[in-house]
C-alpha cells in the first residue's frame, strides 16, 4: 500500500499554483459561508412539516395513496384540538418540496430535432420528433462542489507530483496525475492563467432503466465530478458526484446507418450544449469560493470521461471492435505497432484520408465530431479511463473466463464429463465458508442474471477455487487507493509473460483457450477490446492517479439514489431533492421540541442521543462505512451480551463443548495479571475465576484501514470478523501473523475488574514457509495438541488485525455431496487463506 502520506513528498506545480496569485496575509480567515438559519425551515412553516416531509419523502418512500390516508388519519386524531396534519394529502407534500431553495439548482431543459434533409415519403418516426434534454447549469454545479466545506481536507489546489522515501513515483488522487500536469503546463502558456487553481472536470454516463416517469426506458444519466476531490471521498459516495443531465436516446424500428448517424450526433451535440456554460471558465479564470472558505481564481479543464466499452465507442466516433485508445487494428489488438489515439492524429487521418479508408483502416466514423472539439484543449481520446467494473470484473471475467471454462471443459472432456466436472465446481463454491459481505452461492455460479456485486462477489472465491490468480491479482493491484512504480510493475507482471511469473500470467493462461479453439484461433490475439484495455491501465494510471477514484462503480451506485429513487417518489424532475444538504436535521423532531419545551434540562425522561441510537443499529451481516479515526485497525465487543448463555466459566464450558475453558482463562488472566507468559503451567498459581460472572456476545466489529475497499471518508471500514492475530509486528506478511478460528466472544470479571473482551480460539498454522505455487495463497492446518486435540487459547482481541477468510483445499479429489458451507472448517486437512476477500487481506496475506 506503499508509505504513509505523511513520509511522501510532494513537489507542486510551480505556475497554476494558487499561492502564486495574490496571496492573503498570514492567519488571514476565510469569508464566512452562508449556511440556512437554524430555525428557517422554509418553505415549511416548522420543524415537524419538515421532518414529516423527509419522512416520507425520502426515509420511507410511502406510496401516494397511503400518505393521503395518514395526513387523514393525522387529521383525524387532533381535529378536536382544532388542529390540522402537516399536509393536505401527497399534493400539497410535493408541491412543498418542489419549492426548497436551499442546496438546488433549478432544471432547464431544451430540445433537439432531427436537421437533415426529410423525404416526401417514407418519414421515419425519429425523423420529425423532439427530444426533451433535462439538465442542471453544469457552471452552477461546479460552483456548489468547489464552495462544499464538507470537502475542506479532503481537497487539493494544485497539481502536485507525490514520491516516495526511497524516491519511487506514487500516484493516488487525480491531481497527482500526469495529466492534470501537463494541462497544467499548456495553461502556464498563457499568463492570465498563471496563479489560477486548476479545476478538472470529470464527467460520466452509464445507461440505465427508468420505465416509472415515463414510457421509454434507456436513459443516459450524466454525472460531473471534479478531480480536485480526492478519491476516498469518491469511494465513500459523499456526495462528490453529481446527476447532471438526462441524455436521451432515441429509438427506432428501423436501424438505419442513417439513424445511426443521427443517434451519435444526437449524443455529442447534446453534451456540447450541456457543458457549454464552462467554455468561459477554460480560456478565462473565474473567482470560486473554496472548501476552505477562500476566493480564488478557477481555470476549468475537460479532464476525464467515466464510460464503459460501448460508450467510450460513441465518444470517441469509433467502430465497435476496436480500441478507442490506441490505434491497434481490430483483428491484432495484441499488436504492438500502435499509437495513442489524440485529437491531433484523428484530425490528420481526416485531412489525409477519404471515409471509407478512415472506416477499413483506423475505425474512425469520419462524418462526426467528438463534443470534445467545441472546448479548448479537451482532448476525448486522452479523457477516457480504465474501467473496472464494466470492463474488467464484468466483461472479462463474467462474459469471458466464466464462459470461457464451460466450453474448455466441453471441449477437452466432452459434454458430459464436463457438466459433471461443472457441477463438482458448483459444490466447491457452495461449500466455502461465509464471510461477512460475501454473497453465498449456494448452487455455485450458475444463476441466470448477474449484477456487479454478483461479479464482484464470486471472483472472490471462484477463480481461488480453480487455482487461477493471475487476473485476481491483476485486479487487486489496480484497485488500490495508490500505486508506486514497484506496484505498477506487479500489475505488469501479473498481465505480461516475462520474469518469473511467467507460467503465472494472465496472458500465459488464457492462451491455452486461444490453443484449444474456445474463442477465435486466429495467431494474432483474441480480438475483444475489453482485454485488451488492460494493457493500458499502466499509462492510465500514471495519468489519472488509481482509478478506483474513477470507476464506472461510483457512477453506478449514484443511479439508486441520485436517479430510480426519486423517480418513483415523482414524475417530474422537480421532486429531485436531497433533504440532507438543507443542513437541517440536527437531532430528532423529538429532542429538539423536548430543548424547546425545557423537558429535556429536568432529566425526567431519558432520550438516547441521536448520534448513537444511528449508530448502534448495525447489522452484523453487513458491512459499514467508517469515516476514522485514520488508524490501523481496532476492536470492540458487541454492545449487548447473548441472553440465555451460562453465567458461569464451568457452565460455559460446558454448553459450547470446549472443557478447557475455564483453564485457558486462567492462563489468560494470569498473562494480564503479569504480563508474563514465561512461566510453565506447573510453576504458575492461577486465579480463582469460579465465581466470576462471564457474558458471551455474538460478535465482535472490527474496523480497519481499507481506503481501497468502500470505505468512508477516513478510509476506514466495518466488519464483524473471523480473524488474522498478528504475532510479529516486525515480520511483514503472513511470516508474521497466524491465523486463528473463533468459537466464543466473552467478557468475565475478576476481583471487580471486567476483563473485557477475549475470544476463544483454534490456532491454524502455515503448512510451508511459502505461499501456493498455483494460487498465490498461504494454505494452513488446525493445531491438535499431544492428545489429539483442538489446540485452544484464550486471547485478547486487541491482538486482532484483521478478518481471514479460508477455503478448503479441495485438492483433485471430488469433494462429497454432504458437504456444506456450515460444516466445511471441520471436514478438510487444509485450507487456502483467500488473500482475495477484500483489498486490505490481499496487502497483508503475502
Amino acid at each position: 500500500m506503499g508509505h504513509e502520506l505523511l513520509l511522501c513528498t510532494h513537489n507542486n506545480h510551480t505556475i497554476l499554483d494558487d499561492m502564486f496569485g495574490n496571496n492573503l496575509l498570514p492567519g488571514t480567515q476565510p469569508t464566512p459561508q452562508n449556511g440556512p438559519d437554524k430555525n428557517d425551515w422554509y418553505p415549511f412553516t416548522s420543524h415537524v412539516k419538515f421532518e414529516t416531509a423527509e419522512f416520507l419523502f425520502t426515509t420511507s418512500q410511502m406510496p401516494q395513496s397511503h400518505v393521503d390516508r395518514l395526513m387523514q388519519l393525522w387529521t383525524a386524531s387532533v381535529l378536536h384540538h382544532n388542529e390540522w396534519a402537516p399536509f393536505v394529502d401527497h399534493v400539497d407534500l410535493h408541491q412543498v418540496i418542489n419549492t426548497i431553495p436551499h442546496g438546488d439548482i433549478p432544471w432547464k431543459s431544451f430540445q433537439v430535432k432531427y436537421a437533415g434533409k426529410i423525404p416526401e415519403c417514407n418519414v421515419h418516426g425519429w425523423m420529425s420528433k423532439g427530444y426533451d434534454i433535462w439538465f442542471w447549469d453544469p457552471n452552477a454545479v461546479v460552483k456548489t462542489l468547489l464552495g462544499n466545506p464538507d470537502f475542506h481536507k479532503h481537497f487539493n489546489y494544485v497539481p502536485y507530483h507525490e514520491f516516495e522515501p526511497t524516491e519511487q513515483h506514487r500516484w493516488e488522487n487525480f491531481i497527482s496525475g500526469n495529466w492534470a500536469w501537463h494541462h497544467a503546463d499548456i495553461l502556464a502558456k498563457d499568463p492570465a492563467m498563471h496563479g489560477a487553481m486548476l479545476v478538472p472536470i470529470i464527467l460520466g454516463s452509464d445507461k440505465t432503466t427508468v420505465s416509472v416517469a415515463t414510457g421509454q426506458n434507456d436513459y443516459y444519466p450524466l454525472y460531473l465530478s471534479i478531480g480536485n476531490i480526492h478519491n476516498n471521498t469518491h469511494q465513500a459516495h459523499c456526495n462528490s458526484v453529481v446527476l447532471l443531465a438526462f441524455l436521451t436516446i432515441p429509438k427506432s424500428i428501423e436501424d438505419t446507418a442513417e439513424f445511426r448517424k443521427f443517434r451519435c450526433q444526437l449524443f455529442h451535440t447534446t453534451l456540447a450544449h450541456i457543458l457549454s456554460s464552462l467554455r468561459d471558465g477554460m480560456s478565462k479564470p473565474e473567482v470560486q469560493q473554496c472548501p476552505d472558505g477562500h476566493f480564488r481564481c478557477t481555470a476549468y479543464a475537460l479532464a476525464a470521461y467515466i464510460a464503459e466499452y460501448p460508450e467510450q465507442v460513441l465518444l470517441s466516433c469509433l467502430i465497435q471492435g476496436w480500441c478507442p485508445i490506441c490505434t491497434s487494428m481490430s483483428n491484432n489488438l495484441d499488436g504492438h505497432d500502435s499509437v495513442l489515439r489524440s485529437h491531433q492524429h484523428m484530425e490528420f487521418c481526416i485531412c489525409a484520408f477519404v471515409l471509407v479508408e478512415l472506416w477499413d483502416q483506423y475505425s474512425v466514423v469520419g462524418n462526426l465530431m467528438p463534443f470534445t472539439n467545441d472546448f479548448p484543449h479537451a482532448d476525448i481520446y486522452k479523457m477516457l479511463t480504465p474501467d473496472l467494473l464494466h470492463q474488467t470484473i464484468k466483461g472479462i471475467f463474467k462474459d469471458h473466463l466464466v464462459t470461457w471454462i464451460g466450453e474448455y471443459l466441453k471441449i477437452t472432456h466432452g459434454e458430459a464429463e464436463a457438466n459433471w466436472i461443472l457441477d463438482d465446481i458448483n459444490r466447491r463454491i457452495a461449500a466455502i465458508p461465509l464471510y461477512p459481505n460475501l454473497q453465498h452461492f449456494p448452487e455455485g455460479w450458475r444463476f441466470k442474471q448477474w449484477t456487479g456485486d454478483d461479479s464482484k462477489a464470486l471472483m472472490k472465491v471462484y477463480l481461488p477455487a480453480i487455482e487461477v490468480s493471475a487476473f485476481l491479482d491483476f485486479c487487486y493491484y489496480a484497485q488500490r487507493n495508490s500505486l508506486d512504480e514497484t506496484a505498477l510493475g506487479n500489475l505488469g507482471e501479473a498481465l505480461q509473460c516475462g520474469g518469473s511469473r511467467c507460467n503465472k500470467c494472465f496472458h500465459h493462461h488464457h492462451c491455452v483457450f486461444q490453443e484449444t479453439g474456445v474463442c477465435d484461433n486466429r495467431p494474432k490475439g483474441f480480438l475483444l477490446p475489453w482485454q485488451h484495455s488492460m494493457n493500458h491501465y499502466q499509462h492510465l494510471i500514471q495519468e489519472f492517479g488509481a482509478p478506483n477514484g474513477l470507476c464506472s462503480s461510483i457512477t453506478e451506485s449514484k443511479h439508486i439514489k441520485a436517479v430510480k429513487q426519486l423517480w418513483r417518489c415523482s414524475n417530474h424532475f422537480e421532486a429531485l431533492v436531497n433533504f440532507k444538504s438543507c443542513s437541517m436535521l440536527k437531532g430528532s423532531i423529538l429532542s429538539a421540541t423536548m430543548e424547546e419545551s425545557d423537558i429535556l434540562h429536568h432529566g425526567d425522561i431519558g432520550l438516547d442521543n441521536d448520534n448513537d441510537s444511528e449508530g448502534s443499529d448495525v447489522d452484523d451481516n453487513e458491512v459499514q462505512v467508517h469515516d476514522g479515526p485514520h488508524v490501523l485497525n481496532y476492536v470492540c465487543l458487541a454492545k449487548t451480551p447473548v441472553c440465555k448463555y451460562p453465567s458461569s466459566l464451568d457452565a460455559l464450558a460446558c454448553h459450547v463443548q470446549h472443557p478447557n475453558l475455564p483453564l485457558l482463562t486462567c492462563h489468560f488472566l494470569h498473562s494480564q495479571l503479569h504480563n508474563d507468559t514465561s512461566q510453565s503451567a506447573v510453576n504458575v498459581v492461577l486465579p480463582d475465576l469460579s465465581d466470576s460472572p462471564v457474558s458471551v456476545f455474538c460478535s465482535t466489529i472490527l474496523t480497519f484501514y481499507t481506503p481501497s475497499d468502500l470505505s468512508g471518508l477516513g478510509g476506514m471500514h466495518l466488519e464483524c470478523i473471523w480473524i488474522f492475530l498478528e504475532q510479529d509486528p516486525d515480520i511483514p506478511g503472513m511470516g508474521g501473523l497466524h491465523i486463528g478460528r473463533v468459537f466464543l466472544f466473552f467478557s468475565f470479571t475478576y476481583d471487580d475488574i471486567k476483563y473485557n473482551p477475549c475470544a476463544l480460539i483454534q490456532w491454524f498454522s502455515n503448512v510451508s514457509d511459502g505461499p501456493d505455487k498455483d494460487t498465490g495463497m498461504w494454505v494452513v492446518q488446525p493445531d491438535y495438541d499431544a492428545n489429539g486435540q483442538q489446540e485452544l487459547e484464550v486471547v485478547h482481541i486487541h491482538s486482532i488485525l484483521h478478518g481471514a477468510h479460508l477455503i478448503p483445499v479441495y485438492g483433485h479429489t471430488h469433494p462429497p455431496t454432504d458437504i456444506q458451507y456450515t460444516n466445511s472448517l471441520d471436514v478438510f486437512q487444509a485450507y487456502y487463506v483467500n488473500k482475495y476477500i477484500d483489498h486490505h487481506t490481499f496487502e497483508i496475506a503475502f
